[in-house]
């Protein structure tokens, strides 16, 4: 048996050698697979710097300077930046915006009051008005429809007006602009003819009108 041993090693051996190759196999098969490197690919897991918020736009110094010039500055920057133009508007354009505005306020001060049939005030003293149930007067239709035309013609002068700008006439856009300013008096004056107290809103509407038309009075004398 000894000189067959050999002989049966190599019998087993060559036996083995199939199951030892498998075994090689798949343990290649399990390694850990290799991590690609992933260039350009961002962080996810990082913090990204978040930049300040932009600050909110600056007044242009156009702007500044031209309503610096006038009796109602607040009221001239919120005219003028209302109109997207402003930002890039010489004072020529400036002093239009302005104009503008005060044609627009006008305007929709006319459309309110012809489409008011009445209106109530407090009692004036002597006032010919019937008092409603309320203790209130009620302003006559009629007045208020003179009232309406009244800005309906102020509109129409800053119109003018807006032209003359844009001829560079400012003598003239001057002249129309003041005759804007005084048509909301001749209303008032009306009231105080028929007795009859003026109501408050319409009081506000004359103020907001009459400093509009400074405004851009002040604008016109600094082109003029």
């Amino acid at each position: 048996m000894a000189s067959g041993s050999p002989a049966l090693l190599v019998l087993v051996l060559l036996l083995l050698l199939p199951l030892l190759l498998s075994v090689d196999v798949c343990a290649a098969g399990t390694a850990t697979p290799t991590i690609r490197s992933q260039r350009g690919k961002p962080n996810t897991n990082s913090k990204q710097k978040q930049g300040a918020p932009p600050p909110a736009p600056a007044v242009r110094a156009l702007v500044q300077s031209t309503c610096n010039a006038t009796t109602y500055y607040d009221l001239c920057v919120a005219a003028l930046l209302s109109d997207p133009s402003s930002s890039t508007a010489d004072l020529r354009g400036l002093c239009a915006i302005a104009v503008s505005a005060a044609a627009t306020n006008a305007s929709a001060t006319a459309a309110d009051l012809a489409n008011t049939t009445s209106t109530a005030g407090p009692i004036s003293t002597g006032s010919t008005a019937e008092p409603g149930s309320d203790g209130r007067v009620r302003v006559p239709a009629p007045l208020l429809q003179v009232c309406a035309t009244k800005y309906g013609e102020a509109r129409e002068a800053l119109l003018e007006a807006r032209e003359s700008v844009g001829e560079e006439a400012y003598d003239y856009a001057f002249v129309h602009v003041s005759a804007a300013a005084e048509y909301p008096a001749v209303c008032r004056t009306l009231f105080r003819r028929k007795r009859v107290a003026y109501p408050v809103e319409l009081a506000k509407r004359e103020e907001g009108l009459e400093h509009l038309c400074t405004v851009a009075i002040d604008i016109i004398t600094l082109l003029a």
